[in-house]
């Protein structure tokens, strides 16, 4: 028999059981941003990229209901981390390693997982959030893929997943300029499976949740291998744009980025790029 999962070397997440094999993940942070928001700092972003091969192995969970904790779902990338992964090569390097396990092991873990995103969703949190099989978000949410704001390629799981989702026309609109997306517009253009308001957010997730826990655990895992296909088949995609966004970690705009961010003001780039 499977021996009981129980989560104890996890410390930047949070785990809660529930009725019917479903267990809620929470982002809670070793840390925060000026907002109050848990920030993808070294301990958050290790530990989003291993814990989906733990719930995959996990005999007590058929469904995921993954959420962020007070005024959002994730706050974006703890610009300490930036920082050293700007300096130091190492550090680039283990990061990108676990960039990539985040986006392919949340495709591959068999149990179905469901996003529940409230205020700003922001860095790796979004990366589970939108690659999450139901994603829910909350009408007054905030989706901010911040990559061309900091200076670095758009990678993590933005050329994987957005032009599947809502089209390249879109993808490129909002990738490219940074623009926030409402939960409202986003279900509007299918970046999203659903926008409820906020009140309704958690129990509309746990009802989802409920639904699938209830149902053919071999029929909907297989179902979401098959689905995933379309994903794994834009894994040379996804491989490319990780490889420029840490390539863009060695360059001079990230520096201004972070610097700009640290001075809340906008930034000036250069005018030119060297290719």
């Amino acid at each position: 028999m499977e021996s009981r999962m129980d989560y104890a070397d996890y410390h930047a997440l949070e785990f809660k059981r529930h009725p019917d094999g479903i267990l809620e993940l929470i982002m809670n942070g070793t840390g925060a941003n000026r907002s109050g928001l848990a920030t993808a700092d070294q301990a958050m972003h290790r530990e989003l990229a291993d814990v989906w091969r733990d719930i995959d192995r996990d005999p007590e969970t058929r469904v995921v209901v993954i959420r962020g904790e007070g005024k959002g779902f994730s706050g974006g990338g703890d610009l300490g981390l930036v920082e050293e992964m700007a300096n130091d090569f190492d550090v680039r390097a283990r990061v990108w390693r676990e960039a990539r396990d985040l986006v392919y092991n949340v495709i591959n873990c068999s149990k179905p997982i469901v996003s529940a995103m409230h205020g700003p969703a922001v860095g790796a949190g979004l990366v589970a959030g939108l690659l999450a099989d139901i994603s829910i978000v909350a009408r007054n949410a905030r989706i901010i893929d911040g990559h061309t704001r900091l200076g670095v390629a758009a990678g993590d799981h933005a050329a994987i997943v957005w032009p599947l989702l809502c089209g390249m026309a879109k993808a490129k609109y909002y990738l490219l300029l940074c623009e926030p997306v409402s939960g409202e517009e986003a279900e509007r253009i299918g970046l999203v499976s659903l926008a409820v308001d906020e009140s309704e957010l958690l129990p509309k997730a746990f009802e989802v949740a409920g639904k699938l826990a209830h149902g053919s655990q071999s029929a909907m895992r297989w179902t979401k291998y098959a689905l995933n296909n379309w994903l794994r088949a834009a894994g040379p995609t996804f491989d490319t744009s990780l490889a420029l966004e840490f390539m863009g970690f060695s360059g001079p705009d990230v520096k201004e980025g972070i610097a700009s961010l640290r001075e809340r003001r906008a930034p000036g780039f250069a005018p030119d790029a060297p290719f």
